[in-house]
């Protein structure tokens, strides 16, 4: 790790804020979006043995497979939108897909710059397959956490993604 020190930006009187409790100390194990983030990691993580044993996907190969399969066909800024994946990694994925015969691009009618991707009946086969899995990792993660507190997580997500009431700090 290089030597550079994050520092909080100035307050509108140019001097930097202060810590309302100086006694309590930053944990990043205590802090939620770090928690999030590894509850997804340890999740998706199990999950990737699945496709990439099968298939040999890769986590954006197979994030843009299921999105086609969910959403139909549309272009790589669709999914780079829905999935919030970088269109470096989208395009790589797709030009594999695409490879593995599971996906066709089209020149859009509507913007000339961009491509519409779909599945093909082999990409269909192959999300039908892998969605059933899917379904059975979903049901074996929310039966180890119990249908109520299953519920909970769902409904808290769900917040947590639609940007929740009163998530943005003040300012923002």
């Amino acid at each position: 790790m290089g030597g550079c020190a994050i520092v909080p930006p100035a307050n509108d009187q140019g001097t930097l804020p202060t810590m309302t409790d100086p006694t309590r100390r930053f944990d990043l194990d205590e802090f939620l979006p770090y928690l999030l983030n590894q509850a997804a990691e340890a999740t998706s993580h199990e999950f990737q043995s699945v496709y990439r044993d099968r298939y040999g996907f890769t986590r954006t190969q197979w994030r843009v497979l299921a999105n086609l399969g969910k959403f139909g066909a549309m272009t790589a800024r669709d999914i780079c939108a829905i999935s919030h994946i970088e269109k470096t990694k989208v395009s790589r994925a797709v030009a594999a897909l695409e490879q593995a015969g599971m996906l066709s691009r089209t020149p859009s009618t509507t913007d000339r710059r961009a491509e519409v991707l779909a599945l093909t009946p082999k990409g269909h086969t192959v999300f039908a397959e892998l969605g059933k899995l899917a379904q059975g990792f979903d049901q074996h993660l929310r039966d180890a956490l119990g249908q109520n507190e299953a519920a909970k997580l769902v409904s808290i997500l769900r917040q947590l993604a639609k940007g929740g009431a009163g998530l943005r700090q003040k300012g923002d």
